[in-house]
């Protein structure tokens, strides 16, 4: 079965990541020209002035091993990643390039014989 992520430095070669994340949350974000905004009349109407539109996945991996998130920091590590995901709006798998946001890793427990768990991994990758 193939996973819900796939990521890479080059849109043909991409590593499937595993486990699926538990969070996977679709969002599209429009981008705004300079002169957007309201103006100075009675109904003060806004003009929007978008430019382009750009995804914004939320993701999440709940209670995962420390293998298991240094191998997804890792794989999203780089400054510029391509990722293969499922997008809403296209109804269709799609291969976009992305850049990761702050990532978050609170550790439940550590354990100096194996079994170290993290509470959640976390972050959002933003398309280029």
């Amino acid at each position: 079965m193939s996973a819900v992520l796939a990521v890479g430095t080059d849109s043909g070669h991409l590593v499937e990541i595993h486990p699926d994340p538990y969070k996977f949350s679709w969002g599209l974000n429009d981008v705004s020209g300079t002169d957007a905004g309201r103006t100075i009349d009675a109904g003060a109407t806004m003009y929007k002035q978008r430019i382009t539109q750009k995804r914004k996945i939320g993701l999440a991996w709940r209670n995962p091993d420390h293998a298991a998130v240094g191998r997804i920091l890792r794989a999203f590590n780089p400054e510029y990643v391509w990722v293969r995901y499922f997008d809403a709006m296209e109804d269709a798998m799609s291969v976009r390039q992305f850049y990761v946001g702050d990532r978050s890793a609170p550790l439940r427990w550590y354990n100096t014989l194996g079994g170290t768990r993290f509470q959640e991994l976390s972050f959002d990758i933003i398309e280029r």
